[in-house]
């Protein structure tokens, strides 16, 4: 690890207003170096906690002068590491979490720091609602750059699709405004490769009013039932309501009971409509039920249980084209609980499906934002914890062989991968340096490379799925 010098460090602290610095051996340090995922620390040189972007700003152009890496951290999520940095600077937005509320106009706008249960509780108190994640202490930013689903997603696309604006400071240290009118080709990158252009410090959402509660929960099956449970999924995809959606887990029983396959249920409607839309999965009469009229904002808190803080986290990215291949299924789900008693350290980890109704995403143009993965083919990830470090290579290794296996069902299945192409997949899935996941960016990727070039020529923002810059003519 790199050490910044005192002189420099006094340097960027007379240049400084209101932002806290931490350091290596300052009280706050270590607290400042948590992320989620705890191998997503890293021993940062300095940590900037800004609460005004001319802060960021000044950082910003210090780190480029002293030529020290520099990471932007928002929810922290990133198992990767990608929020934090080795030795250099750590842009820290977590003191910028304000939100506020246009009732006038139906839109929400979060700090960079924000997480989407300040949006959520916040919209909740006028009865509005936007697309945001379905963990609800994962980071606007990071989200929203990468493009963003979420339980409203059949009805109202992505979360780049209701985006409104951007400020953003960019490597040169100017602070600018992202929107349809105003720098419209950096709009348009944010929306899908955002984390290559700048310091994303605030977000406008267009937003939806939403006064009545939602029919949600889980329901949990035996494993016996996996099939069964899988071809009531593929129906929700067969004749789809926009208005519903629905996450499968493979995971240990909270308890320690065995395994289970759990089934997140949502549905926009009433309880009627709900238990009509979800009538077989109720008579296979599930050994858990928690499904029942909640308020939208309690929703994306459903999941929070099993994605605390802490340990050791990989994910890795699985795709599949529905149907979903029962025999298949059942090969994945024997083989994940195998590993999981042969290591009980991973007794936590999970396979994670989610079924959701495209045809909103996909009435968006390709052209429209960088984002390049507008068709059919459904999300999942592998999320594997554990608390041996020593385990590490190990474990990450096995999650590549899993995720082939998955890569292998696809390309079976897509169109097209006969003749070498290869449908670009969901970027916050990916992590920095898939193999499995050669290109993010689809036909996109040239205007990426131009904006690239115009907006960070030297590649200052280079930590999660780098673009190069465009060749000179």
């Amino acid at each position: 690890m790199t050490t910044i010098s005192t002189s420099a460090i006094d340097t960027l602290r007379s240049r400084l207003t209101t932002a806290i610095i931490y350091t290596p051996g300052t009280d706050g340090y270590e607290e400042s170096l948590v992320r989620w995922s705890d191998t997503g620390r890293k021993r940062a040189g300095v940590v900037v906690q800004p609460i005004d972007p001319r802060d960021i700003q000044a950082a910003l152009l210090w780190a480029r002068e002293e030529d020290i890496d520099i990471a932007v951290k928002g929810g922290g999520h990133s198992t990767a590491g990608t929020s934090s940095s080795d030795g250099g600077l750590v842009i820290d937005l977590s003191r910028m979490n304000k939100v506020t509320v246009d009732c006038t106009n139906n839109t929400i706008t979060a700090q960079g720091g924000a997480t989407w249960k300040e949006v959520d509780n916040g919209g909740a108190l006028h009865n509005l609602v936007t697309v945001g994640g379905t963990v609800n202490h994962t980071g606007v930013g990071g989200l929203t750059l990468g493009a963003g689903y979420g339980w409203l997603s059949g009805q109202l696309g992505l979360t780049i699709d209701n985006l409104l604006s951007v400020s953003v400071v960019l490597a040169d240290g100017s602070l600018v405004k992202a929107s349809a009118t105003e720098h419209p080709e950096l709009f348009w990158g944010l929306r899908g490769a955002g984390y290559n252009f700048g310091v994303a410090v605030e977000f406008t959402y267009q937003a939806y009013e939403r006064a009545n509660p939602v029919y949600a929960g889980l329901m949990a099956f035996p494993p016996h039932q996996l099939e069964e449970v899988i071809q009531l999924l593929n129906g929700l995809l067969a004749e789809p309501d926009s208005r519903a959606g629905a996450m499968c887990f493979f995971a240990q029983a909270p308890d320690g009971s065995g395994p289970m396959v759990i089934v997140i249920c949502f549905y926009d409607g009433t309880k009627e409509e709900g238990q009509a839309q979800f009538a077989g999965f109720l008579a296979l009469e599930p050994v858990l039920n928690t499904v029942d009229m909640i308020p939208y904002a309690t929703v994306n808190t459903l999941q929070n249980p099993s994605a605390t803080y802490g340990d050791r986290k990989a994910f890795k990215g699985i795709f599949f084209e529905p149907p979903l291949d029962p025999k298949f299924v059942r090969s994945i789900f024997d083989d994940f609980m195998a590993k999981l008693k042969s290591e009980p350290d991973l007794k936590a980890s999970a396979i994670i499906l989610e079924f959701i109704d495209m045809r909103k995403i996909c009435e968006v143009p390709l052209s429209a934002t960088a984002f390049a993965s507008r068709n059919s083919t459904q999300n999942g990830l592998l999320a594997l914890r554990w608390t041996d470090a020593s385990k590490d290579l190990e474990h990450r290794a096995w999650a590549r062989e899993a995720q082939a296996k998955w890569k292998a069902e696809l390309d079976a299945q897509v169109k097209g991968h006969e003749t070498g192409e290869y449908v670009p997949q969901y970027i916050n899935y990916a992590e920095p340096g898939d193999s499995v996941v050669p290109n993010i960016y689809g036909e996109n990727l040239a205007r990426l490379q131009r904006v690239k070039s115009q907006y960070d020529p030297t590649n200052v923002f280079n930590k999660m799925h780098p673009i190069s810059v465009a060749p000179s003519n």
